[in-house]
């Protein structure tokens, strides 16, 4: 009777998983079919939804073991009610499924832990001001699920599978869950790989990675584990560490004074404006951007400028760009910022630049409590905080959907600045912009206009017949940029009729690759560039040398502190050795990378890149490409998890500083 029972219940969850697995590959052939319309997507399409459905199959033969064990056990209580959990449970992990898809139509890139790394508030703020979830996508949704039912009733009658196949099919799901996810879509670029996978799957493999971190590290306070070139860990820079085991990050400060010999002195010191700009990636940015030019203020300020066209962001997304470039911060388990109240006290450009006479402010159009901008701005010393709630009347905001909008548009922010600053203050002054206007869903006030200027400026740039079809794509995302190009213009346009402008050094970089379109590969995601313009230059150089948001600070401090003998720390944290000024491609810089709040898997040292498990070697314009040898694996990884030691490290106490050094520099 036993043997009966269980033969049948083999029976009803095959032709069940069956079911819920055809209408898994629907979705994957859908999703295919749909990124070659509307997103142009040059390719085999049914080599591609081969490669989908594979990847669904393998995803779905992981849980076919859990599911069984499941529903064998409740079918012995109840088959009705087994088969209806069963059910239950394939039409959630297709809603997840469509989902998880949708996101991935949206951001291009997939959806992992970090969905975890963001307050419910700050989830609200992006769905909402992305337009929430469409009519659409919800009639579409109640169509897949009906078509699901529908399935599921037929299956008994018509899939006809031995119901012994399950259970070798379970034992392929539990070799694989140790085996781990096979990967089938190598040497492909980086947005046909993150197509093809199943997105569900990347979740939880994300999900599981986060809530159960792999802890078994090597001490790196051990001498058989640290590398021959202990330098290495941190950067190029030799560092004495004063005192590793309570300070990991804490070092005799011996940053080069690099900036001289291009900026012209001043009887005092200058103002400095820091430009962060939303999403201001290299691939359409300025000279030789392989996607084109579609910043042509940009490009002309850079040819007066000093830059850096190799130049990377610390973070993927904005989480990591304020804590990068004002002080050169570790990351912490899910990005500085995220400590909150817990941030400990720390040295940055804000503090010291104060301690020195400055008065400094922030300028941002959106909410400066997301990703806890405020919290660290105030931590840090800041002066002034302005964000979109201090925006007086008469300016205009971001067009909103639903009720929701990322606050003012960056013609706005910079208005604001300019109305606001004072031209002969007695005090030098540092100022932070943050731009917005570049953000999903790059909604404009002049959307016509712009996307007239879009047409306008790739025929300007040459870009043939397919290369324009292929750009309308992204028409949204390329008009932003121009937009945002053009509000830079006028804010320059502006300042140089200002009685300070002679005495001001300006700064500009990314603060990540807009993700909205399609990336080349993986260190694509950080290659920004950075501007340093003012009328002290006494010269314009371009740098092809690596460096990154780590090395502003320090490069900037040391500058300062010569130049106008400061007394600065001794002793520091920066996790940047400053910038490199050789002309020439190269990268003595030896860093971290993370990508999202919950991915911190690349490492860059000279010219290899690790991502997770496979290393990259970069070339000049940062393409890259995959390293056969397994060699320098060992060594990258070995980085990266000496990194990943001491930021555990100094975790556990919550402290970067001695109390008495912090009070004594930044009092």
């Amino acid at each position: 009777m036993h043997k009966e029972k269980t033969i049948q219940a083999l029976a009803t969850f095959t032709a069940t998983a069956i079911a819920a697995l055809i209408m898994l590959w629907v979705l994957a052939i859908g999703e295919i079919a749909y990124s070659m319309t509307a997103q142009g997507l040059k390719m085999n399409g049914l080599l591609a939804m081969a490669i989908a459905c594979l990847n669904i199959t393998i995803g779905w033969i992981f849980i076919v073991p859990w599911l069984l064990a499941l529903f064998l056990l409740i079918s012995f209580i109840s088959p009705r009610l087994a088969s209806g959990i069963l059910q239950g449970i394939f039409l959630l992990l297709l809603i997840l499924h469509l989902l998880l898809i949708n996101y991935f139509s949206k951001a291009l890139v997939p959806l992992g832990a970090d969905l975890y790394g963001y307050s419910w508030k700050d989830i609200q703020q992006t769905v909402g001001a992305a337009g929430g979830i469409p009519w659409q996508f919800i009639l579409l949704l109640i169509a897949i699920l009906t078509m699901q039912i529908i399935l599921f009733r037929l299956s008994r009658k018509k899939i006809k599978v031995p119901a012994m196949v399950t259970l070798p099919m379970a034992g392929l799901g539990i070799i694989l869950t140790f085996a781990g996810h096979p990967d089938i879509t190598s040497g492909r670029s980086e947005f046909t790989r993150n197509l093809l996978t199943d997105k569900f799957s990347f979740f939880v493999d994300r999900s599981r990675e986060h809530f159960f971190p792999d802890n078994a590290g090597t001490d790196i306070y051990a001498d058989s584990y640290l590398p021959d070139d202990r330098s290495s860990i941190a950067g190029l820079a030799q560092r004495h560490y004063i005192d590793p085991a309570s300070y990991p990050f804490l070092y005799q400060d011996s940053t080069a004074d690099v900036l001289t010999p291009f900026i012209n002195k001043t009887a005092t010191p200058p103002n400095i404006v820091l430009i962060l700009v939303e999403g201001l990636g290299r691939a359409f940015t300025n000279e030789n951007a392989y996607l084109g030019n579609f910043t042509p203020f940009l490009d002309s300020l850079s040819k007066t400028s000093l830059y850096w066209d190799n130049f990377l962001s610390e973070g993927g997304r904005t989480f990591a760009v304020l804590s990068s470039v004002l002080g050169s911060l570790p990351f912490a388990r899910n990005g500085f910022l995220e400590l909150g109240n817990d941030m400990p006290p720390h040295f940055s450009l804000v503090n010291l630049l104060k301690a020195n006479g400055y008065h400094s402010s922030f300028y941002y159009g959106g909410d400066a409590h997301f990703d806890n901008m405020d919290l660290f701005l105030h931590q840090t010393g800041i002066d002034e905080l302005n964000d979109g709630a201090t925006f007086p009347s008469g300016y205009t905001h971001i067009p909103s959907t639903n009720g929701f909008t990322w606050g003012y548009n960056d013609h706005e922010l910079f208005r604001r600045w300019l109305d606001s600053r004072p031209e002969d203050s007695r005090s030098p002054q540092l100022s932070v912009i943050l731009t917005v206007s570049t953000h999903s869903p790059f909604l404009l006030n002049d959307p016509a206009g712009y996307n007239r200027r879009f047409e306008q400026r790739m025929k300007e740039i040459g870009l043939t017949e397919d290369e324009m079809q292929d750009h309308r794509h992204y028409k949204d995302q390329y008009a932003s940029i121009l937009y945002t190009d053009q509000a830079l213009r006028d804010f320059f346009t502006a300042f140089a009729k200002r009685k300070d402008f002679d005495h001001t050094i300006f700064l500009i970089t990314g603060d990540h690759r807009m993700p909205e379109i399609p990336m080349r590969d993986k260190i694509d995601r950080f290659h920004v560039p950075l501007i340093i313009y003012s009328p002290m230059l006494a010269g314009h150089t371009q740098f092809s040398s690596v460096s990154t948001h780590f090395d502003i600070t320090p490069s900037l401090l040391a500058w300062l502190g010569h130049t106008y003998k400061w007394q600065l720390p001794s002793s520091v944290t920066w996790m940047g050795d400053g910038l490199d000024t050789t002309r020439a491609f190269r990268n003595i810089h030896s860093y971290p990378l993370m990508q999202t709040k919950t991915d911190l898997v690349d490492y860059i040292k000279g010219d290899l890149h690790l991502n997770n498990t496979t290393v990259f070697r970069l070339k000049d314009g940062l393409e890259e490409e995959i390293v056969s040898d397994k060699s320098p694996q060992q060594e990258m990884t070995t980085l990266m998890d000496a990194y990943k030691q001491r930021d555990d490290k100094w975790l556990q106490a919550k402290r970067l500083l001695p109390d008495s050094l912090s009070r004594r520099i930044t009092r």
